[in-house]
């Protein structure tokens, strides 16, 4: 009964910490005209409020991995629980200063279960790790597109400080229920003071293979996800329009990010969904090059790239658990990965505003996208042949 109890905990703690993982980012857009004007932040900076926790993903990640091996996983994760909460009460403070602190914090916070989470469902469930990796990032999906259409609702009924209190809610549900679960559970691993020999993940050529592909995925999404509704608008759809097209593309990846955990562990599931993403995301963009599309059509190439983003970054999680030996590895795996892909994806949407900027073409946008994409499917289908980030002796 206490086990039943513990894992009950813990599986709530998982689906709330998911719950978390992108709310605080996604809930801000439909505010930034209200916080603009509130505390006098410059359009141009605005960007940053997206920007930033990118950043801190970037740098936090190998410093949340490293405590995660020396003091344990789940009790790491609880520690950036606390300080993603702090920085959502900080943005409730009708201040500059503030919500810029408060994002840097949510960032850190949000980076704890970026990284930790994945290796905890590898140690806490290793015979259910699909359905685990599941139910969270489902949810973290769920949760993110309702509090972009929330967000907006919230702060015209109400107000923006009872908006941002609302939302900070989630966070406060994630950290108690975690910090009941960890109660729950035995004294928790570390790897400290052990025999093993300790393998920087720098030195493996699959993590870096690993990296880009995060990277890319990551790069394509946020690039999409902040200039898709300008590009339909620029196409001659309403702003409404657009938007509802922008809501598909978030949307539709929530089914492929659920079935994906439970394809990889078929046989070749991890080869058909590399192929599947790759024709997702070029497909979308190639159709949505055709001159003279309607709703109905764009509807189709949003699902189909919305399908491909869900399913990229579903198979990261999967490449995480599937080629490394142990939650050790898992943890330092992921850490180095997002570091270096989330750096590489905070250039994304600057990147694409530049070029569309310079040369005055939606187009050219998409072609690049397909360009990348057909980059990330050549890496994905090395790092399918390679079985693991380390040999057998290297972890002697």
């Amino acid at each position: 009964m206490e086990k039943h109890h513990s894992t009950t905990l813990l599986t709530w703690g998982i689906l709330l910490v998911g719950a978390n993982l992108r709310l605080p980012i996604t809930m801000i857009p439909p505010l930034l005209p209200t916080i603009e004007h509130t505390l006098g932040l410059p359009a141009s900076m605005a960007g940053l409020l997206t920007t930033i926790p990118l950043l801190m993903f970037a740098l936090a990640s190998p410093v949340i991995a490293k405590m995660g091996n020396r003091r344990g996983n789940e009790w790491s994760l609880l520690v950036a629980l606390v300080i993603l909460l702090l920085g959502s009460l900080l943005r409730i403070i009708p201040s500059l200063i503030a919500l810029i602190v408060g994002t840097l914090l949510i960032g850190f916070g949000i980076s704890g279960g970026n990284v930790l989470l994945r290796a905890i469902i590898k140690d806490q469930f290793p015979q259910s790790i699909g359905a685990k990796t599941s139910l969270y990032t489902v949810t973290m999906g769920l949760v993110a597109s309702l509090g972009t259409g929330l967000a907006g609702l919230l702060n015209q009924q109400f107000h923006m400080k009872l908006t941002m209190a609302a939302f900070s809610l989630v966070g406060v549900a994630g950290l108690v229920i975690w910090a009941l679960a960890l109660r729950t559970l035995p004294p928790v691993k570390t790897w400290q003071g052990s025999a093993r020999k300790n393998v920087a993940v720098s030195h493996s050529l699959l993590a870096w293979w690993i990296a880009l592909f995060f990277g890319l995925q990551s790069f394509l999404y946020y690039s999409l996800l902040t200039w898709l509704p300008s590009l339909w608008q620029a196409a001659g759809f309403s702003q409404l329009t657009a938007g509802n097209l922008a809501t598909i593309f978030q949307l539709s990846g929530m089914p492929a990010t659920l079935s994906i955990p439970f394809i990889a562990e078929r046989r070749h599931g991890l080869a058909y969904s590399v192929w599947g993403i790759m024709l997702g995301f070029a497909l979308g963009a190639l159709g949505i090059l055709i001159p003279g599309a309607n709703f109905g059509l764009n509807v189709i190439f949003s699902l189909l790239m919305g399908v491909a983003s869900g399913a990229a970054f579903a198979i990261c999680i999967v490449f995480f658990q599937k080629k490394t030996a142990d939650a050790y590895e898992t943890a330092s795996l992921s850490g180095f990965a997002q570091s270096l892909g989330y750096l590489f994806a905070a250039v994304g949407p600057m990147l694409y505003g530049f070029i569309q900027t310079l040369t005055g073409s939606w187009n050219l946008l998409l072609w690049v996208t397909v360009v990348l994409t057909l980059i990330m499917f050549v890496v994905g289908l090395v790092i399918n042949a390679t079985p693991s980030i380390f040999s057998s002796s290297d972890r002697k």
